[in-house]
């Protein structure tokens, strides 16, 4: 009696490219060809369209691995994101607090205002995205490594079929590219001492402490670095275990003290902050 093939079998069968583009990924470890060729054969499981991947280490500046963005993206993709953006990127903080290896959503993983906030309408609006998910995995030496796929409001968000399909598909990729780039950190120099990072005392953390010195308490600090994010009063309230009340009494008194008025007005400071550093 012949044996049922699997779904990852069947996949092969149906569309060998899969299985030639993974012997290419293979061939091709520890080369220049290798980013091109993993973002090739997982383009062979499901249309994209465009492909970045970072590495995140500490407090260095990210490092781009490769990209298929033409010159004009690239400037809103990695040359805007790496000038700070990066402080608020959803997927940044998820690596920042650990999370689970494997394909995720940015819907699953941003805060609950994150596509109300001035985040989202400053920079991420301006990428024309309509949906993102990641390969999210870590290397021994600590770095994580976002893999991201993307598809532009012209085209369809991945049905659950396809986020099922590339999903399937990760444990091949996360072992290949942990192969591939096991080296770093070395190749990765910021222009900063690094510095631990942990749940409780992220880089976007203590770069709000450092921007707003002595002008806000380290709660309030919790405070402003959740509304950047996009979290609600509601959320904040909930991963801090206070009242919505107490959430309301502090950013009135954040606004009070930074002399601002509103959300955006914290935004501009924090991003004119931060770009004017990168200069």
């Amino acid at each position: 009696m012949t044996k049922p093939l699997t779904q990852a079998e069947n996949n092969d069968a149906e569309d060998p490219g899969w299985a030639e583009l993974l012997a290419l990924c293979i061939g091709s470890l520890g080369t220049d060809d290798f980013p091109r060729n993993l973002i090739r054969a997982i383009k062979s499981i499901t249309e994209f369209d465009n492909s970045v991947i970072f590495a995140y280490y500490k407090k260095e500046k990210p490092l781009c691995l490769h990209h298929t963005f033409s010159p004009t993206q690239r400037i809103v993709f990695v040359d805007d994101y790496l000038k700070g953006s990066y402080l608020l990127d959803p997927f940044f903080a998820a690596c920042s607090r650990h999370i689970d290896p494997g394909l995720h959503r940015l819907r699953d993983i941003a805060p609950d205002r994150f596509y109300q906030s001035e985040y989202y309408r400053s920079y991420y609006a301006r990428t024309g995205l309509s949906e993102e998910i990641c390969y999210i995995f870590y290397l021994s030496t600590g770095v994580a490594v976002v893999i991201s796929l993307m598809r532009s409001q012209a085209s369809s968000k991945f049905s659950a079929r396809q986020f099922r399909l590339l999903q399937s598909t990760a444990p091949i990729v996360m072992s290949l590219a942990q192969h591939h780039w096991r080296n770093i950190p070395g190749n990765l120099h910021g222009e900063t001492e690094a510095i631990n990072t942990h749940h409780d005392h992220s880089l976007i953390t203590n770069t709000v402490g450092t921007l707003f010195g002595q002008r806000i308490t380290p709660r309030e600090t919790e405070v402003v670095v959740m509304v950047l994010e996009g979290h609600s009063s509601g959320s904040i309230a909930k991963r801090l275990k206070i009242s919505v009340g107490t959430v309301r009494i502090h950013r009135r008194n954040i606004y009070a003290k930074l002399q601002i008025s509103s959300q955006q007005e914290l935004f501009a400071i924090f991003f004119n902050m931060i770009t004017a550093d990168q200069d």
